[in-house]
């Protein structure tokens, strides 16, 4: 284990593009959708090895802090940040970053994600140390995934020359950061070589991010400066929950990496990574039969179907598709989801829907 490095694992999204399965008590984080643990626990399995469970830090919300705690209680339950609402990972990012200051003053962070499937454990345990080596000479580090088709769903980094290479690690200045394209832009960056999906994954030191907040985003950085005087102290609670609705939404990619001095990026190839952020995704990480169909759950039939999902776990009914092809098809008891698979990213405008109407099912 390295002394000064901390792992911080971003855990209180509600993955509406999973709805109707993960809902606001139960997000996808939650549910042990590719095997019997849970995502967070297999995202906390991985970091064994690198970092001791005293070093895990989880930045989730209120409603969430418990059931978390209790999927791994192993980690202290101190290291469990409470923000009040969600504000956007910048906001995340601070306020680990302000406890971790208080812990150690010359600590590393690694943000992690508490939703994402690696294939290759070992890789990714060597991408986390590589890119600690990187940290220390001040670079902010973001870890690149190495496109496997030209999506329309992914953030890219756009890879300039080598800087460096640690552990065998090639590492590459960051040209700039590029927002989700279009299909024809895809297949340009994909086919030019020089460009990662951006996975949300970074490593930097406490201090050089709290140097770009304070440069960057100087009202975030005020509120953060606050909360660190106040931190271990009576008033602690009292001052993040009278701060915390104060915090304007925004996104660490934004806020902080798209103008920042210093960033580069490590390729992670062969790191059979999947964030598993749709009902479609699930068709990569999870076993097929001989017809590509996934059936998830008893009591279910699908008769004449292929390259089809069905999910029904809890749900007491009989589930019987005949004669559909390319369909996701789930019963969660309460509610009834049929869509095609390529149409299943409009599941976010349901759930917008039903907040809309303040409706149930969320």
């Amino acid at each position: 284990m390295i002394e000064n490095y901390f792992a911080v694992i971003m855990a209180g999204g509600g993955g509406t593009r999973l709805w109707p399965l993960s809902r606001k008590v139960s997000p996808k984080q939650m549910l042990p959708l590719v095997g019997e643990r849970s995502l967070f626990q297999i995202a906390v399995d991985r970091l064994d090895g690198v970092f001791s469970p005293e070093q895990i830090f989880v930045v989730t919300v209120a409603e969430q802090a418990e059931s978390l705690q209790q999927q791994c209680p192993q980690i202290p339950m101190e290291n469990y940040l409470i923000e009040p609402m969600p504000r956007g990972t910048a906001s995340v990012v601070g306020l680990a970053a302000v406890a971790l200051q208080q812990r150690d003053p010359n600590a590393v962070m690694a943000v992690l994600t508490a939703d994402h499937i690696f294939q290759n454990v070992g890789h990714f345990q060597r991408l986390l140390l590589s890119a600690y080596d990187a940290a220390q000479q001040e670079y902010l580090v973001t870890l690149g995934i190495k496109p496997t088709f030209p999506s329309t769903g992914y953030g890219y980094i756009h890879q300039g020359e080598q800087m460096d290479s640690h552990r065998d690690l090639d590492v590459f200045r960051v040209k700039k950061f590029v927002e989700k394209p279009d299909e024809s832009r895809a297949i340009e960056m994909v086919d030019s070589g020089d460009h990662a999906w951006n996975s949300g994954m970074f490593v930097w030191q406490v201090t050089r991010i709290l140097e770009e907040f304070e440069c960057q985003m100087p009202e975030l950085a005020s509120k953060l400066n606050k909360i660190s005087r106040a931190w271990d102290q009576p008033q602690q609670e009292s001052v993040i929950q009278q701060i915390w609705p104060q915090i304007q939404p925004e996104t660490i990619d934004y806020g902080i990496m798209e103008n920042a001095r210093e960033v580069v990026v490590i390729p992670a190839e062969g790191l059979g990574w999947n964030d598993v952020g749709s009902w479609e995704a699930l068709f990569d990480v999870l076993p097929a039969d001989e017809h590509g169909n996934i059936v998830l759950g008893k009591d279910c039939i699908p008769l004449d179907t292929r390259d089809t999902l069905i999910y029904k776990k809890t749900s007491p009914r009989l589930v019987v598709t005949i004669g559909v092809e390319d369909m996701v098809v789930v019963d969660t008891g309460d509610v009834v989801m049929i869509c095609k698979k390529d149409q299943a990213q409009k599941v976010r405008q349901v759930v917008k829907q039903l907040k809309d109407s303040g409706g149930d099912y969320l």
